[in-house]
This record gives structure tokens, C-alpha cells and sequence, in this order.
């Protein structure tokens, strides 16, 4: 648990650093309306990262896993550093995917934590790794002035002295990764070489897995979509960057400061209330900054604390289902492969975003957060969450081989 902590609050860090100063560099070298390419790149890396993890964790195990996607994030460090000096946009795009890399990883790491604790305290378990992020939340973009004043004095560019810093980070959290290998690998036997096409549709098939997928990708495009052109409208309203530090750091911290609360209330109330809750939040955060875009001091920073819980919430709330409910052979994969759709689909929302952006401002933007949030409520509607006793939770629900087995059922079903 200290391992897995430490290097998901390096990585959450130097991600959240990157990414805020790297909207600005492509804002200010190709424009507003390609801005949200830099984001769409962490997030492909993201989606890499969360795969691979998922993939590497059920064959060698956890701590080889981490140490293989936090090596690309160093990798990738070191580029954006040099596309942020002067090397152009391609290396900073390129290093911004490897980042993204470990940052997927580091994400997806939360149900080892998960997988260390009974049931009934997985989600308590895997929100504590999710809180490392309030680390990445009080420092990440408040490191951007005062890395951009050190970098002048070595007269680098301003924005660059945030990467350099990010690399750092990524050194630390390789490290440590290292020093204190991860207790409680997972068994490395009797593990199939991949997850079949069947057993893919089987499981999404689920209504958790559906229910927890749907409500992942409402959360996140929401939030992407309204975050990512943050920066950015405070940048044409002509705050400097102590002004965008203050603001994203009320959102990290809505993000990650309370997830030990959201863990317990979904260890209570169970994840689909957990969501449910967290949905709420969503969409009154889009109406606040939405009705009020430029009250920097007022509406933006409480506005963006909602989004950022109520992300919290419903990102808690549909891990602690997969961590419940699947095979322990299939987790690994299933819940890196949910995580690698999820931020495969939020690029969509970055790039979009830019458009929005330049076309209508802030406030469309916020009001296609508010309408993406809305996203898992038919999924949450229908589905009917059951309060087994802990023993028996995953027993309650098919695995692949059990519904491919049944009488009648074909190939591929």
C-alpha cells in the first residue's frame, strides 16, 4: 500500500503539471481550437497505460506492471522537456502520450490495493489510492509559478520549468516502485493468455460491469470536458498562472481529498448509490460555472471543487463494482480494459472541447459537461443493486465460463 501510494501521488502530480502547463504551450503555438490536443494525448497514453497494466498485472504481476508503465513516463518526461524548451510540439505530443502512460497505470492500480482487503472493504481499500491524488492535487498546479520563475533564472522558456519538475516526479515514483516491491501478486497460474471475444461479450453483458462502464464514461467526459478548457478561459481573462494554480487545485481536491469518504459510502450504500449521488454533483458543477464563467474567485473554483467530488463519487462508486464482481482470473484485464475505454473515449471530449470552445465560449462547454454526466442514468435506473453478504457477493453473479457453459448457449454468447 506504500509503494502503491507514493507512486500514484508522483504520477498524479506530475500529470496534472504537464497537462496544465502543456494546453497553454499548444494554445500558444497552434491556437484555441487545437488546444485540447494536448490533452487528447495524455489521454490516449492514459488508455495505453490502463490496458497494458491491466494485461502485464495478470501474467507477472503488479510491481513488474507498475515498474514497466512508470519507465514510459520517465521516457515520456524527458521529451515533453525538450519539446516544451524549443524541440517543437511533436516531441511535447509524443512525451504527453508516454506520461499518459503511467498516469493510465498509476489509475488503474487502485484494485490491487482492492485486492489486498476483504470485500467488504474494497472500496474503502481502493479510494485510498485514489486519495493519493490530492497530493497531485495541492502541488501539481501550484508548482507551474514557481517552477516557470526557476526555469527563467536557467532562461529556459516559463512553461518548461513545469515539465523538468515532472520528471523528477516520475524518478520518484520509478524509484520507490522499486525499493518497496508489492505485497499480495497476484497468482500467475492457471491464466489465460487473453480475455476471449466471448468471454469480452459476456462480461459487459453483466449488469455491473454495464452499470460501472456506462457511469465511468459519464463521469470522466464530463469532467475532461469542462477541466480541460479551464486553464484556458482564465487565460483570456488575463489571470496569470497563480490564478489557474488556485483554480485547478480546488478541483484536484474535490477529485482525490475526499475518496476515503466516497469509499465508505459505497461500502454503505453500495456503488450504484454512490454513483447516483455523484451524477447529482456533476451537473450542478456545469450549471455553476455555466451560469457564472468568469467569477474566478467565486463561482469557478466552488464549481470546479463539484466537479471534481462528484468524479470522485461516481469513479469510486463504479470501481468498487468491478472490484466485487468478477472472476479473480478475468479482473485484472477487465477492469484495465473498462479504464482503457474510458479514456479512450474521453480524447473525443478533449478535442471537442477546443471546438466548443472557440465557437461558443465557456459556457458551452459547461453545458455538454452537465448533459455527458446524465450519461449512466438509464443504466442506473434499471439496475438493481442486491446487498449479499460479502462472502457470497460473487457468487451472485455468472462468470464467462458459467454462461458460456449453460445449456443452449452458443460460441461467442
Amino acid at each position: 500500500m506504500t509503494s502503491l501510494f507514493i507512486g500514484v501521488a508522483m504520477m498524479n502530480t506530475a500529470t496534472v503539471a504537464v497537462t496544465t502547463v502543456s494546453t497553454l504551450i499548444v494554445a500558444d503555438s497552434a491556437g484555441a481550437r487545437l488546444s485540447g490536443f494536448a490533452n487528447a494525448a495524455g489521454v490516449l497514453g492514459s488508455a495505453i497505460g490502463a490496458l497494458g497494466l491491466g494485461a502485464v498485472t495478470a501474467r507477472r504481476g503488479g510491481s513488474f506492471a507498475l515498474t514497466v508503465v512508470y519507465s514510459s513516463a520517465l521516457a515520456g518526461a524527458v521529451a515533453a522537456f525538450a519539446g516544451a524548451a524549443g524541440a517543437g510540439l511533436a516531441a511535447l505530443l509524443v512525451g504527453l502520450v508516454l506520461i499518459g502512460v503511467g498516469n493510465g497505470g498509476a489509475q488503474v492500480s487502485r484494485y490491487l490495493a482492492a485486492d489486498m482487503y476483504p470485500e467488504d472493504r474494497k472500496a474503502s481499500a481502493l479510494s485510498i489510492i485514489v486519495w493519493a491524488g490530492t497530493v497531485g492535487a495541492l502541488t501539481g498546479p501550484n508548482l507551474v509559478a514557481a517552477a516557470g520563475r526557476f526555469a527563467e533564472a536557467m532562461r529556459l522558456p516559463e512553461l518548461s520549468g513545469t515539465v523538468l519538475a515532472a520528471v523528477m516526479l516520475v524518478i520518484v515514483a520509478l524509484t520507490i516502485t522499486r525499493l518497496l516491491p508489492l505485497s499480495g501478486e497476484p497468482p500467475r497460474v492457471n491464466r489465460p493468455s487473453a480475455l476471449s471475444l466471448s468471454r469480452v461479450r459476456v462480461l459487459v453483458r453483466l449488469p455491473a460491469v454495464a452499470t460501472a462502464l456506462c457511469a465511468m464514461l459519464g463521469a470522466h467526459l464530463s469532467m475532461v470536458t469542462v477541466m480541460t478548457m479551464t486553464p484556458l478561459q482564465l487565460h483570456d481573462q488575463h489571470h496569470g498562472l497563480n490564478v489557474v494554480g488556485m483554480v485547478l487545485s480546488a478541483h484536484m481536491i474535490g477529485m482525490f481529498a475526499l475518496a476515503p469518504l466516497s469509499g465508505r459510502l459505497a461500502d454503505l450504500w453500495g456503488g450504484r448509490w454512490t454513483v447516483s449521488a455523484g451524477v447529482v454533483l456533476l451537473v450542478a458543477a456545469a450549471l455553476i460555472v455555466g451560469i457564472a464563467p468568469t467569477g474566478h474567485t467565486t463561482t469557478l473554483p466552488a464549481g470546479l471543487l463539484l466537479l471534481g467530488y462528484g468524479w470522485n463519487l461516481a469513479f469510486v462508486g463504479s470501481s468498487s463494482m468491478l472490484s466485487r464482481q468478477l472472476d479473480p482470473v478475468e479482473r485484472s484485464e477487465v477492469q484495465g480494459g473498462v479504464d482503457a475505454i474510458v479514456f479512450t473515449a474521453s480524447i473525443v471530449a478533449s478535442l471537442a472541447a477546443g471546438a466548443l470552445f472557440a465557437g461558443g465560449g465557456f459556457a458551452a462547454v459547461a453545458v455538454a459537461g452537465g448533459l455527458m454526466a446524465l450519461v449512466p442514468i438509464p443504466w442506473l435506473l434499471a439496475y438493481r443493486q442486491s446487498r449479499p453478504k460479502p462472502e457470497r457477493l460473487r457468487s451472485s453473479w455468472p462468470t464467462a465460463e458459467a454462461e458460456s457453459a449453460r445449456p443452449g448457449s452458443r460460441p461467442g454468447r
